[in-house]
């Protein structure tokens, strides 16, 4: 099997099976983040397809530097999600219908249920500090670990661990009280 270097190198040189690869292997972190950031289920995945897309069309001036590839698509998915709030202002939320992939269940009830506090989990999120939101996007959205997180955002490990921890807590109190 060939490392991700590898794969990447062969991607940068227009081999289009090995960008299908990096494709395969990081789509549903990139949409977990993109949605974090939305919660708009049409609008992340047209989204998450358009970083894909910025993702081929710059892939050939790609250089691979002490940071992993994902690092260099979570910078393209944070550009593309600012550029979409520019656009379109906040996001009216929609429903999270047919979300039953994200929730696991196929219950209405349940169904119901968890939507609402999706909804609030990202509305909280939403409030936090910009560094705040990255962080827990990175980190639950994106499922990466502290380490990864902080290569992508070129931050210290020690900050990412206090963005998280106060961005966590912040949203604790917010969900507690029902801000």
């Amino acid at each position: 099997m060939s490392s991700e270097q590898d794969i990447v190198d062969k991607a940068v040189k227009g081999d289009r099976n090995a960008f299908a690869q990096l494709y395969e292997k990081h789509f549903d972190r990139i949409y977990r983040y993109v949605y974090i950031r939305l919660g708009n289920k049409v609008e992340t995945e047209d989204l998450t397809q358009d970083v894909f897309i910025r993702a081929l069309e710059a892939i050939g001036s790609y250089k691979w530097r002490n940071s992993p590839f994902a690092a260099w698509l979570y910078r393209i998915a944070h550009n593309q999600v600012i550029d979409y709030f520019r656009k379109h202002g906040k996001v009216e939320k929609m429903p999270l219908e047919d979300d039953n992939i994200l929730i696991g269940k196929s219950d209405p009830a349940f169904t119901a249920e968890n939507e609402l506090e999706i909804e609030r989990m990202i509305d909280g999120i939403n409030r936090l500090t910009p560094a705040q939101r990255e962080v827990i996007s990175l980190r639950f959205g994106a499922q990466l670990s502290i380490a990864e997180a902080a290569r992508t955002l070129g931050k210290n490990e020690g900050t990412v661990k206090a963005l998280q921890y106060n961005g966590i807590l912040a949203l604790k109190k917010m969900l507690l009280v029902g801000e």
